[in-house]
């Protein structure tokens, strides 16, 4: 299913955060935002799940206004997984998270089925986390419950997923896992990313966020051009695609030094930025 992110306009506290935001993802496409801390990218992602309502343009899924849904019938199309994923988890197991995913199939008192048990359990097969089923949500580590809340996404059968900062605390096997089960779901996925690597290896394509407007978007290897790194990004970097298809990027050792500043601020800077 299509999302099309067209002239997004959100004020905050007065303040504009999003400026005449546009984007697009095709249908099975992993489209990834990046950008530096405060650009917008998580304020867009919550125009797109029904979390904020823009000041003006529209956001369409299928076609549809995402606004001119019920909120049930826009959660039964796009699935959101957060870093924070709020409510109330205490005392609930690995299936039971994962069976809260199918909540937007349900009437007010509906009871789950076979479809809904089918959904639960291929979703928990298609996660890895069988083995973790009967296991206390709150006693996993991190690496495992980015998997149990995207399985908990993947039971909602959406036709779209939104992902923010998924990978956030994992260590570096997590994170290639987990991105090569995004790419194995074949739903098409707009995803948050702040490891610019990482996002080369997931994405087909990259929206390039700054001050609240698209700086760049386009194919992986056109965005995360030299000049745009230098300008956006404030480092030296090079990008290419290796043998083995995966796009790399090679940073020089020392970023660029800002304006009233030097490299030795900006890389003091970008290090609190991380913690």
């Amino acid at each position: 299913m299509r999302l099309i992110v067209d002239r997004i306009h959100v004020t905050l506290d007065r303040n504009p955060v999003l400026r005449d935001v546009s984007l697009e993802v095709r249908e099975g496409d992993v489209v990834g935002l990046v950008g530096p801390n405060g650009s917008g990218k998580s304020t867009l992602l919550r125009t797109v799940y029904r979390s904020l309502r823009p000041a003006g343009g529209v956001v369409r899924v299928g076609g549809d206004d995402v606004w001119g849904l019920s909120p049930r019938a826009a959660a039964r199309r796009t699935a959101a997984v957060l870093q924070d994923p709020g409510g109330n988890t205490t005392g609930l197991t690995v299936a039971e998270i994962v069976a809260l995913g199918r909540a937007p199939h349900h009437g007010l008192l509906g009871r789950d089925g076979a479809e809904d048990h089918r959904s639960v359990s291929d979703a928990i097969d298609r996660c890895g986390v069988r083995p973790l089923a009967g296991r206390d949500y709150a006693s996993l580590s991190g690496g495992e419950r980015q998997r149990v809340l995207l399985a908990r996404a993947l039971a909602q059968d959406p036709r779209l997923l939104v992902l923010d900062e998924l990978t956030n605390h994992l260590d570096i096997r997590a994170r290639f896992e987990l991105l090569d089960l995004i790419r194995a779901t074949g739903v098409t996925t707009l995803a948050v990313l702040h490891d610019l690597d990482l996002a080369a290896r997931l994405c087909d394509h990259l929206v390039v966020l700054r001050d609240g407007t698209v700086a760049a978007a386009g194919p992986v290897l056109d965005v995360l051009a030299p000049d745009l790194l230098a300008d956006v990004f404030g480092v030296h970097a090079r990008t290419e695609r290796h043998a083995d298809g995966v796009v790399r990027i090679t940073y020089a050792a020392r970023p660029l030094a800002r304006a009233g500043g030097t490299a030795d601020d900006d890389a003091l800077t970008a290090g609190a930025a991380d913690r």
